[in-house]
């Protein structure tokens, strides 16, 4: 079958438009940190990027543009371009820049020998001066996936799985609230698939949802008392626990002999598998936005980019474009060099002015919170913050991800703003986060003789307007480890936690 020239068209323009969409997707889900790592990466791969420094033999006005990193140079501003227009064009819209601007790059050319050497050593004692980062476990196990062979898919998973892990090493929220919105049943097959690959890593345990999980994995068939122990964690942890041994020998037939010596081999198992890794190493957390409030108390966001390379493309890369003295073969180099080079340009730029936008409508809607604390935070779902910017739900995923927002009450995790909620008494929605803030204070001031049991808490939620259900409170208790009712008046009988044996 014979295309159409505007069938031929489009699909010409589908395949130039894949990869900045793919590169702009990656760029835009990077932190400030990795982004600047990037860019130095690509700096150094990539011959036709420069760095936009401030020159000193330049008149004080034409110094003005590198003294703001964020407004976008004269020849930046050129590069901005209608996506649907093919690389020909874009490319000869360059080489018109030439004759339009002969005069304006003449101090940019090639960069000297000594230049070369000056900015090298420059990045070599930067680079040795840099404390080493202990291996987190995030990197431990992220190496460890390489030597899998994966499907991409599945791959991308595991990679969200291991960052989404907690400091001991679980997967403490639902395997589902990884996926998009949305998400097909085989989207949430695939995540189960890279859920069992990632706990099959080293240390054992990891990835686990709870405890008993993180025991289990821990299993190997031939090792001693492996039955026993199997039996033991899948159903007498809580009585281990209350040391109700007589018990777990009348459901299980197992001598206390042999429960005894399980016992001793279930010590040996590692209960926090990543705690490891969360005392070497705590990361520093750079914000890669901050709110401040402006003279009418209005909450304004600014994008935190000042230290991020400002980039231009190289001008002795352009005059050799139209130079005759270069082969075909080596213009079709520097065409895809620059051709990659604006990319990521406009990449960055596309993302300041996402995260700018998506992180303004965050704070717009989360003005008491900012206001009056976390107790007043406002439920929120990424695909209202979609609607208000107008982009898809899965772009404002991407912009959120592990990216950090600076306020007057501290630094926040952006995803820290998206919570569910319930309906109150009264009609309102109360999001999950005061929910537990309540559940904590009816229990701080219960009378320490008679602990309120789970009913009993359901109970004081109602008087406060907020409805929950009883599985709720458990789940919510049990995540905020707070004990049960009767382990509370246990403590107080014995002054605090029985001592660990």
């Amino acid at each position: 079958m014979r295309l159409s020239f505007g069938q031929e068209l489009r699909m010409v323009q589908k395949q130039v438009l894949a990869p900045r969409m793919i590169q702009s997707m990656e760029i835009l889900q990077l932190p400030i940190l990795a982004l600047q790592e990037r860019i130095e990466q690509e700096i150094q791969e990539n011959p036709t990027l420069e760095l936009a420094d401030e020159d000193p033999d330049l008149p004080e006005e034409e110094n003005l543009e590198a003294e703001n990193p964020n407004a976008p140079t004269s020849e930046e501003k050129e590069l901005v371009v209608d996506e649907t227009k093919n690389n020909e064009e874009d490319f000869e819209r360059l080489l018109n820049m030439n004759e339009e601007f002969p005069d304006h790059f003449e101090d940019r050319s090639r960069p000297s020998a000594d230049r070369i050497d000056e900015e090298s050593s420059r990045k070599h004692d930067t680079m040795a001066n840099m404390v080493d980062r202990p291996e987190s476990l995030q990197d431990y196990l992220h190496n460890q996936l390489s030597w899998f062979d994966l499907d991409p898919e599945v791959r991308q998973l595991a990679d969200r799985i291991i960052y989404n892990l907690d400091h001991n090493g679980y997967l403490t929220g639902r395997l589902e609230d990884l996926l998009e919105p949305d998400a097909p049943p085989q989207r949430l097959t695939l995540a189960q698939r890279a859920l069992s690959v990632v706990q099959r890593l080293d240390p054992p345990g990891v990835g686990a949802r709870d405890e008993r999980e993180c025991l289990l994995l821990q299993l190997t068939p031939g090792m001693h008392c492996y039955e026993e122990l199997r039996t033991l964690i899948t159903n007498h942890l809580e009585d281990l626990a209350h040391n109700r041994l007589p018990v777990i020998a009348r459901k299980t037939g197992l001598t206390m002999e042999q429960i005894h010596e399980a016992k001793e081999e279930l010590k040996k198992l590692n209960p926090w598998p990543g705690a490891v890794f969360a005392n070497a190493f705590v990361p520093t957390v750079t914000p890669d936005v901050t709110v401040e409030q402006d003279e009418n108390g209005k909450y304004k966001i600014k994008v935190e980019d000042e230290r991020t390379p400002q980039l231009f493309i190289s001008q002795y890369y352009r005059k050799l474009l139209s130079s005759d003295e270069v082969t075909p073969e080596t213009k079709e180099y520097i065409k895809k060099k620059i051709n990659a080079a604006q990319w990521l340009i406009e990449s960055i730029e596309q993302r300041r002015g996402t995260l700018s936008r998506v992180a303004q409508a965050i704070v717009d809607h989360q003005i008491a919170f900012l206001n009056n604390g976390p107790e007043a935070i406002e439920p929120l779902k990424m695909q209202q913050i979609a609607d208000k910017v107008k982009v898809h739900v899965t772009t404002v995923s991407r912009a959120v991800d592990d990216k950090w927002i600076q306020t007057a009450r501290g630094i926040f995790p952006l995803k820290r703003f998206f919570v569910g909620g319930t309906v109150s008494a009264d009609g309102e929605e109360v999001a999950w986060d005061a929910v537990r803030l309540k559940l904590q204070e009816i229990v701080d001031h219960e009378d320490k003789q008679k602990p309120l049991s789970d009913d009993d808490l359901v109970k004081e939620l109602g008087k406060a307007g907020l409805t929950v259900a009883r599985r709720t409170v458990t789940k919510y208790r049990k995540a905020m480890n707070i004990p049960s009712s009767r382990q509370r008046r246990d403590w107080l009988k014995h002054d605090g936690p029985p001592a660990a044996e």
